[in-house]
């Protein structure tokens, strides 16, 4: 019997993603919309991914990934169970739920940039159909989802929580942890409407373990920025530390690993060459942005984002210090970068501060490699552009270069072999524990 209290849109909805009779759609099939296509593929779902990139297209539909650590059987067993991907955009009325994952990145300006997320809703809009459920989970500023995509649906004379429904979900991927995965990751929801939240929950419920509602799209917005402030306030923290024991000789990385030991009151964090990924070198601008617009000044979040845009700057200085203790200067010097995808063990250069080392590095004069066995050849960037692959290592490689850089600390990097071979080593990661006459802890 049909529950009289529910709107009817609401109730066949549920239904069918209840009884995983739903189609569901993914905007956007990279490091976030592809393990979710996966994930309700596995959960016994129909999905249609939509891509601008044609040739990303025909190789999920060819049974190929993209992504390292998504293995390729996994994609050839979502198609084997109805996922298809498409580049037409005029299907989107075929899904009985859209999820958007485009990038939120900042444009020149460190502001945020929108585009990607309004220019998907609008190629979508002139498709939707009463029914659907309308999912963002992009990380962006509280308010987006009912200030920018709300107008945008009621425009299409839709009404929010009756015929239509509209969420915002952040997404939570650490690509390439092994520990964490889509299915059991805590999944945050918030709806325009209590309507619209119950959509929600029956969207995600059907594929992760846990849904965890909150009170609005607002809550669950800033409920993905605190997340990721908390771990870029706490990098800057102990990027600053890390400043403060180098000047007292004393090894940052020792001290974290002491401190760590406490069992209470401590969670350890750890310094690096700089911020890199896709949300926490950027997120904390889309709240300092927002919170202008209520008179506010953000001292502390910003204050952390200084100290960790300062880092490549601070690993560099390390560097040529190093390099004029031994007679050389920087310009003219060999430097091989070890490492160069934003974190250990993925192909994602996504805002990686090795390519910002490598820049200023290049700027001063330096004659910049890299090594990287999960980035053969430098990729096509936005604003990044370096003819180069990958290196080989080998003694007289390694031997060839006035200093080694190590940037990222991918697992399959041979470290006694670089200790060995290398004149000069900078480490930034931390990756050699005792004093070595050759390594200098950046």
């Amino acid at each position: 019997m049909r529950d009289e209290s529910k709107p009817a849109y609401l109730e066949q909805l549920t239904t069918r993603l209840s009884e995983r009779t739903a189609l569901i759609g993914i905007i956007g099939l990279g490091y976030v919309g592809l393990p979710l296509t996966l994930r309700y593929a596995e959960a016994g779902f129909r999905v249609l991914g939509i891509d601008i990139d044609g040739g990303k297209v025909e190789r999920l539909n060819r049974g190929e990934s993209y992504i390292n650590h998504i293995p390729a059987a996994d994609i050839a067993h979502a198609r084997s169970h109805g996922f298809e991907a498409t580049t037409d955009f005029t299907r989107a009325g075929e899904p009985d739920a859209l999820i958007i994952c485009v990038p939120t990145p900042l444009n020149p300006y460190r502001e945020p940039d929108l585009s990607f997320v309004l220019d998907t809703t609008d190629a979508l809009l002139p498709f939707l159909r009463p029914g659907q459920v309308l999912s963002l989970e992009s990380t962006t500023y509280p308010g987006t989802t009912d200030e920018e995509l709300k107008p945008r649906l009621e425009s299409r004379s839709f009404v929010i929580g009756r015929d239509m429904f509209l969420v915002f979900s952040p997404e939570r991927e650490d690509p390439g942890n092994p520990d964490f995965h889509t299915r059991t990751i805590p999944k945050v929801c918030g709806g325009v409407t209590p309507a619209c939240l119950e959509a929600g929950i029956a969207l995600y419920s059907a594929a992760i373990d846990r849904v965890v509602p909150v009170s609005s799209t607002r809550a669950a917005e800033l409920t993905k920025l605190l997340e990721n402030i908390h771990r870029a306030v706490n990098i800057g923290l102990v990027n600053e530390m890390k400043i403060i024991a180098d000047r007292m000789k004393i090894d940052i990385h020792e001290v974290i690993r002491a401190a760590a030991t406490k069992p209470f009151g401590f969670t350890p964090y750890y310094p690096g060459p700089g911020l890199g990924g896709h949300c926490i070198p950027i997120d904390p601008f889309y709240l300092t942005w927002k919170a202008r617009e209520y008179g506010l000044h953000t001292r502390f979040i910003e204050l952390a984002g200084e100290i960790n845009s300062d880092m490549p700057h601070w690993v560099v200085s390390k560097l040529a210090d190093a390099l004029n203790q031994r007679g050389k200067a920087v310009m003219g010097s060999r430097v091989l970068v070890l490492g160069i995808a934003y974190k250990k063990d993925v192909e994602d250069m996504r805002e990686s501060p090795s390519v910002e080392l490598m820049e200023i590095l290049r700027d001063k004069g330096a004659v910049v490699d890299y090594a990287d066995p999960h980035v053969p050849v430098f990729p096509r960037m936005r604003e990044h552009h370096f003819d180069l692959k990958s290196v080989e290592l080998t003694p007289q490689r390694i031997a060839s270069y006035d200093v080694v850089l190590l940037a990222t600390a991918h697992s399959a990097f041979d470290y006694d072999l670089v200790r060995q071979y290398a004149s000069l080593i900078v480490d930034t990661r931390g990756v050699y524990l005792a004093a070595l006459p050759n390594v200098v802890k950046a």
